[in-house]
């Protein structure tokens, strides 16, 4: 006789709904969370947040496999290099989870695309490489009232904080120079480092879906991945923000 697919989910999910509860892991499994980027930092949130039993995915990232990429994008191979990123990263993704409903865009964040992506979610994850589509993906946000978990690295350097809109700083509140000097395709990362990111941008997503523990709304945590030395602040909004202040975004 077949299984039920209820103690099929039991089985697999057990270890954790120890710690999230059935109401924790029924969450979870309701929830729809927006990858923007599936890169070493991305692609490792959206892994965990399948292993998880996350109800959706909506992936987005644009081109192909190249061997720089092989040193921390871990939904990658060497068997595919030259092949898009995406199909590959979904299959690799469902071969760990296939009830994981997935939606992958081979594709950068442009506004008028994005929306209905960043609408459709509960929660975003920024994963960006570059400030134009990350500040394109926080203005959606922003305009959509989507929370969005905004994780970043450079380097042994990790930041992360949680983007509610109306209730906490954006993007632009933080970083008001739109644009800033940055070089997305020469900045140094190691694996590692990309991937405690990653893991720290699931752990948020999760907490914020399933209400267990506190997140970082309202607070910028900072984690050093050399000498594993953090520290956390708490910000605050800015009222002349051209995104969500009061000359800005409603």
């Amino acid at each position: 006789m077949e299984q039920p697919a209820v103690d099929l989910e039991l089985e697999r999910y057990a270890r954790q709904l120890r710690l999230l509860g059935e109401s924790g892991q029924r969450a979870l499994k309701e929830a729809t969370v927006m990858v923007a980027g599936i890169g070493g930092l991305g692609g490792t949130a959206a892994l965990y947040l399948a292993a998880a039993g996350i109800g959706k995915l909506i992936l987005a990232h644009e081109g192909v496999i190249m061997k720089p990429d092989l040193n921390r994008q871990i939904l990658m191979d060497t068997g595919h290099l030259g092949m898009e990123r995406m199909s590959t990263a979904i299959a690799q993704l469902k071969r760990l989870n296939p009830q994981v409903v997935i939606e992958g865009h081979n594709a950068r964040i442009e506004y008028d695309a994005a929306k209905p992506w960043v609408e459709s979610a509960d929660l975003v994850i920024d994963a960006r490489y570059d400030f134009p589509e990350r500040y394109a993906l926080n203005r959606i946000c922003v305009d959509t009232g989507t929370p969005m978990v905004e994780a970043a690295m450079y380097g042994f350097e990790i930041s992360l904080t949680t983007i509610v809109p109306g209730q906490t700083p954006c993007l632009e509140c933080l970083y008001p120079d739109v644009r800033p000097q940055w070089e997305p395709f020469g900045f140094p990362v190691l694996g590692a480092t990309s991937g405690i990111a990653g893991c720290l941008a699931a752990l948020e997503a999760v907490k914020w879906i399933t209400r267990v523990g506190t997140t970082y709304a309202g607070v910028m945590h900072r984690f050093n991945s050399l000498d594993f030395s953090t520290y956390s602040v708490n910000i605050t909004r800015n009222p002349n923000c051209a995104c969500c202040g009061e000359g800005g975004t409603p």
